[in-house]
């Protein structure tokens, strides 16, 4: 295998790329062409036609022309070249990207942090390093006013959402516009072809490509570098023909008096042509999202030798031929290649317009995944797509609702102007949101001077909120498509993250008083049978108030309690070595553990994960080492639960090899346990694993929520329409858990909020 395969399928991140050769980072930077470039190089299909949309067209002179090139040639210098590459690239957590990779970095600085269950133990994790420099007093005042203040906390989420859920309706925009602009290329040719012809080609496509999801993109990954890169050169090459062919002084449109020309000769209607230049950047943001699956250097360098010349050449091109055939101006892009070399730059076209489709469906999967992991989005399905690669997945639910919503858009507008409107307000929303979190990353993590911090969002803010002025303005010719689709996951995300949250507090104030555990003795005040309960719970620490409404109605429980606690942690990783947390809860005599299970937002839970098999050995393996090093025995806190040894990380991996070297001799059980034949172990030990050949079962809680007689109507139709809907229908706990049915035990209750 290739060193750059090699990384690519183990998940790339920057501690990879401390040492590797010059090959290497080239390699990379060819592999990130097709994964990461085919939106952004894409844009030149409709970047043109969308600026001298609406009244602009009746300027079509030639100083429009330079001023409309000079504007796309300094906002892809400043915003994609000086801003995402030389700095924003910079602010990986962990050599991951995007917006909750900015998030998580202010969370772990400064604890902002929603999620619940956050503890100190979570600080040792191995990529929750923070920098330990000192603060300014520009970190340490913003700190303050954050940790004080939960509301400013709340607002800093809801920025992220807004964010998010631009960046979702990219999943749903990107597909329409890319497929329809390439394929209405063949009225250039077939003029007699109507508007609805290729509307259900469109469409056509579309459904085809959202079919195949489900068989995921390593089948035909290794083909679309190949074809972004035929579609970068062959557009640089034509670029470079009209220059010569028609107008060589086109370079002097680079000079920035061009745009002060522009704004003077064309007033408001230059300022609202704006929304189509900005269409030229779209797809930026995913250099910075796909950090995760390629190194930053092989991501810079791809775009600044390749990308961008070949982009640049690409628009001066067609600014040249436009200079000559005003009258071409809705139809530019085709109408510039040479006669030729039409149809194989039209075939070109329309599989780049799939693959940079199929990039942004890749992150609108992974978006809504991080979202689930932080609390933000009801449980989906998650599906691997591949067995090596990582990250690549499949979520059917959210899969199909995009393909509708596409094809909606397609049909319902039909006209990529339109689409393009909406595009582009999204594409400059999430961009301003990146702006304002780097801001807040500058003095938080990297302890800047306030100047700097001020020059840099005065100087990019002000650019981005002068292109979504312009974008505002077209609401109502296809700008309101974005806003209504953000409205809607924007609504599901907080009331689902709100729901959540106000389960978790009921959780905390009715959990089992540990007195009251005490004082039951150490069989619990019920018959203790064979067998292992394992009980999900939201806490991580206490009792939870499942248990006690169960024992209260059946009286009975197993020999073995362990309280699972599945919880996300503000990483994104958390290794296999550092996963499981096992305490115990009570006196040695009650038999009770705890196991917390800890995952990193861009973690993915493995469906056929064998999780009986390695939890019952790192609760062998910490039974085994409890009491190795007395002195490092902590307490904890009394109140909520005893502990006999402190919490530690389990070697996962280890955990049956361990068991082996333990012993003499080993046996294979149907359990999949291997044990000992003699008595190497300690007789705990054996019990647990006897337990374990008696049977496992799991005890999950059903909570509804309801809210009370004196709550607002708002606050009753989110809590008793819209989350008992989502809770309803989307995937129930013991799903996502993977939990067999015949070993599955629910409790049901109901909390008010």
């Amino acid at each position: 295998m290739k060193p750059s395969e090699e990384f690519l399928e183990q998940g790339i991140s920057q501690q990879n790329f401390k040492r590797v050769s010059c090959t290497t980072v080239v390699s990379l930077a060819y592999q990130s062409l097709g994964v990461v470039y085919g939106d952004l190089s894409t844009s030149p299909l409709y970047v043109y036609k969308t600026a001298f949309s609406g009244k602009l067209s009746l300027h079509e002179n030639d100083e429009e022309i330079y001023g409309v090139l000079s504007f796309i040639f300094w906002t892809f210098t400043l915003i994609a070249l000086l801003k995402y590459v030389f700095v924003v690239m910079s602010a990986d957590d962990n050599g991951e990207g995007g917006t909750f990779a900015l998030y998580s970095l202010l969370c772990r600085h400064a604890r902002l942090s929603t999620l619940p269950n956050q503890q100190a133990t979570d600080e040792k994790l191995s990529s929750y390093a923070t920098d330990g420099s000192a603060d300014t007093w520009q970190s340490s005042g913003l700190k303050a006013l954050f940790e004080k203040q939960q509301r400013f906390r709340n607002m800093l989420l809801i920025f992220v959402l807004l964010g998010t859920s631009m960046a979702i309706g990219d999943g749903v925009l990107t597909p329409t516009i890319s497929v329809l602009s390439a394929v209405s290329g063949v009225q250039v040719k077939i003029r007699e072809l109507h508007e609805n012809y290729v509307v259900l080609i469109s469409c056509v496509i579309l459904v085809g490509l959202f079919s195949l999801q489900h068989h995921g993109t390593h089948r035909v990954a290794f083909i679309f570098a190949p074809i972004v890169t035929t579609w970068l050169l062959c557009i640089s090459s034509i670029g470079i023909y009209n220059i010569f062919q028609w107008n060589p002084h086109i370079f002097n449109a680079l000079s920035p008096v061009y745009m002060l020309k522009f704004f003077r000769s064309t007033g408001i209607d230059g300022w609202i042509s704006l929304g189509g230049v900005v269409l030229s950047i779209t797809g930026v943001e995913t250099m910075f999202a796909d950090l995760g699956h390629f190194s930053s250097l092989s991501i810079k360098v791809a775009f600044t030798f390749l990308v961008y010349p070949c982009l640049i050449l690409a628009y001066m091109g067609e600014a040249a031929f436009l200079t000559k055939h005003h009258e071409d101006i809705q139809r530019s892009f085709y109408k510039a290649i040479p006669e030729a070399v039409f149809w194989p730059v039209f075939i070109v076209a329309t599989f780049a317009a799939i693959v940079g489709s199929q990039a942004v469906i890749s992150a609108t999967f992974s978006i809504i995944s991080q979202c689930c992991a932080l609390n933000c989005f009801p449980s989906v399905k998650i599906i691997h797509t591949s067995s090596k690669i990582y990250g690549q997945i499949y979520i059917p639910e959210v899969n199909w609702m995009l393909m509708c919503l596409c094809l909606a858009v397609t049909i319902g507008l039909r006209d990529t102007n339109m689409i393009g409107h909406a595009y582009g307000l999204a594409v400059t929303t999430v961009m301003l949101v990146t702006t304002c979190l780097m801001g807040q990353v500058m003095i938080t993590v990297w302890k800047q001077r306030i100047f700097i911090v001020v020059a840099f969002f005065l100087f990019f803010g002000s650019v981005e909120l002068l292109y979504i002025s312009a974008c505002i303005y077209k609401i109502p010719e296809g700008g309101w498509i974005p806003l209504v689709l953000s409205f809607i996951f924007m609504a599901v995300m907080y009331i689902w993250n709100y729901g959540t949250m106000k389960k978790h507090d009921f959780d905390m104030e009715n959990k089992v008083s540990m007195d009251r555990i005490v004082a039951l003795g150490p069989s619990l005040g019920m018959v203790r049978v064979p067998g292992i309960g394992l009980v999900y719970t939201n806490l991580a620490t206490g009792v939870p108030a499942i248990f006690g409404h169960f024992v209260t109605n059946l009286p009975a429980f197993h020999q073995v309690l362990v309280f699972v606690c599945i919880k996300s942690v503000q990483v994104p990783h958390v290794s296999e070595n550092e996963r499981l947390l096992i305490s115990r809860v009570g006196l040695k005599e009650y038999g009770m553990f705890r196991c917390i299970v800890r995952y990193g937002y861009k973690d993915l839970q493995q469906e056929n994960y064998d999780f009986e098999n390695t939890l019952v050995s790192a609760i062998v393996q910490f039974v085994e080492t409890e009491g190795e090093d007395e002195s490092s025995r902590e307490a904890g806190d009394m109140d909520i639960e005893v502990l006999h040894a402190p919490e530690h990380p389990v070697q996962n991996s280890n955990c049956n090899e361990k068991l082996k070297q333990s012993s003499y001799g080993t046996q294979v059980t149907k359990s999949g346990i291997r044990h000992p034949e003699n008595f190497m172990l300690k007789d705990e030990s054996l019990e647990i694993l006897k337990a374990k050949e008696s049977g496992v079962a799991y005890i999950i809680g059903h909570s509804y929520a309801k809210a009370k007689k004196s709550s607002t109507i708002l606050k009753k139709f989110a809590i008793n329409v819209v989350y008992a809907f989502l809770s309803k229908n989307f995937r129930e706990p013991e799903v996502g858990l993977n939990v067999p049915h015949a070993s599955l035990l629910e409790v049901g209750m109901i909390y008010y909020v």
